[in-house]
């Protein structure tokens, strides 16, 4: 699935698994896996959030909907680099998806209104910020991802992040190296993402390597270590 699609919808399901566990997923797909056109890659997400974080607590309570939205850079955040302005809603597990590229220097002009850019989901982004009075950087999450394809199912992608690691966002360049560690050391993160029903060589590698499916948010996880450390901090 390219980069560039703007628009998605689809179920999404996690899995925190070690690298022996998706070793043993990878050699039950046999051929039925491929690498995604981009396999391989560096992600880095400044989430935007209110002052007193009410997009991360609302999503914390579980809701049957909730929405966030984030920043999103496949290289570097810098003025000259295009990034991705993301909404991501969920309703009753599916997930929706919509963004915009622009430029990194003129994403926060235009998140607070200083700048206009057309098109209906450069609207809908405008409106979140309108709704959610305050937004801004919140949080910086980056990771390593390697991206696979169904050959069979051509609706079903496979993601698995590692070197998953938080920050607080900084103004202007953010640089994608640094920052503290989400996940246990040889711990991985796998998400299927599909139209339909898993198919039943995936559902049975699942339950051969004893993976279960978790509810598991980086950047809840990030906000609550961050919770964490200020109340270290203030008991110091």
């Amino acid at each position: 699935m390219g980069k560039d699609i703007c628009f998605f919808e689809r179920k999404e399901v996690k899995y925190l698994l070690s690298r022996s566990q998706w070793e043993g997923i990878l050699s039950a797909a046999g051929g039925k896996l491929k690498r995604d056109d981009y396999f391989r890659y560096s992600l880095g997400n400044i989430y935007m959030d209110t002052p007193d974080f009410r997009l991360i607590r609302k999503s914390l309570e579980k809701p049957v909907y909730k929405e966030k939205m984030r920043l999103r850079s496949y290289g570097r955040f810098a003025g000259d680099e295009e990034i991705f302005i993301e909404l991501k809603k969920k309703y009753r597990g599916i997930v929706y998806k919509r963004r915009i590229k622009i430029p990194m220097a003129e994403a926060i002009p235009f998140l607070e209104g200083k700048r206009e850019v057309p098109g209906q989901i450069a609207r809908e982004i405008r409106y979140f910020t309108e709704f959610y009075e305050g937004l801004a950087p919140s949080l910086f999450i980056s990771y390593d991802r390697e991206a696979y394809g169904g050959t069979e199912d051509r609706d079903l992608r496979l993601t698995v992040d590692s070197n998953i690691r938080w920050k607080d966002a900084v103004p202007g360049a953010q640089s994608l190296t640094g920052g503290n560690s989400l996940l246990a050391e040889n711990q991985l993160l796998m998400e299927i993402k599909c139209a339909r029903a898993l198919p039943l060589w995936l559902t049975g590698a699942l339950a051969r390597e004893d993976i279960y499916k978790t509810s598991f948010s980086k950047y809840g996880t990030a906000y609550s270590r961050r919770c964490s450390r200020e109340m270290i901090k203030a008991a110091c």
